[in-house]
């Protein structure tokens, strides 16, 4: 493989690298300013994803989901999302759903986040963010990496009940 190999060609290039062509179709459609900002952050999720999850266009927005054949018990019979990335009108959104459920996991990342020196704009699972320098993509890393399939269907059970 040479260097010409590595370049991105556009949707039909990015399918060889396992994205869909409708998330790179999402991707590509984005207008630049905002592609420049989502684009690390999507790289940077998937670099980190775990065996196991499946990248999907789900809800109109890029997303790791575990997929039924794995996992069939949902509540609303689709896969189980894992972790999202919508350009919304205002900002742009990270959905890292194995901070859903209000546990150890939400509190050990809000404490991380806290150490970066960063304003954190988030909800209950979604951090909102406008530019690249609002994300600390070394942690947003760490936290997508540290949640195998197995490990975050025990925290969706839990946050269940």
């Amino acid at each position: 493989m040479d260097a010409a190999d590595d370049v991105d060609e556009g949707a039909e290039g990015r399918a060889e690298t396992g994205v869909p062509a409708e998330v790179a179709a999402y991707l590509d459609g984005l207008p630049e300013g905002r592609r420049s900002v989502i684009r690390p952050v999507f790289e940077t999720v998937r670099e980190a994803m775990p065996e196991g999850y499946e990248l999907v266009l789900a809800w109109g927005m890029p997303g790791w989901v575990v997929p039924l054949t794995t996992f069939p018990r949902t509540y609303n019979g689709q896969p189980l999302a894992y972790v999202s990335l919508a350009d919304q009108k205002n900002y742009n959104s990270l959905y890292l759903m194995g901070l859903y459920s209000d546990g150890p996991e939400d509190r050990a990342f809000r404490e991380a986040w806290e150490a970066t020196g960063l304003a954190l704009d988030m909800g209950k699972s979604c951090l909102r963010f406008r530019a690249l320098g609002d994300v600390d993509l070394p942690l947003i890393a760490r936290t997508v990496a540290s949640m195998p399939v197995p490990r975050f269907l025990e925290v969706y059970e839990r946050a269940r009940g």
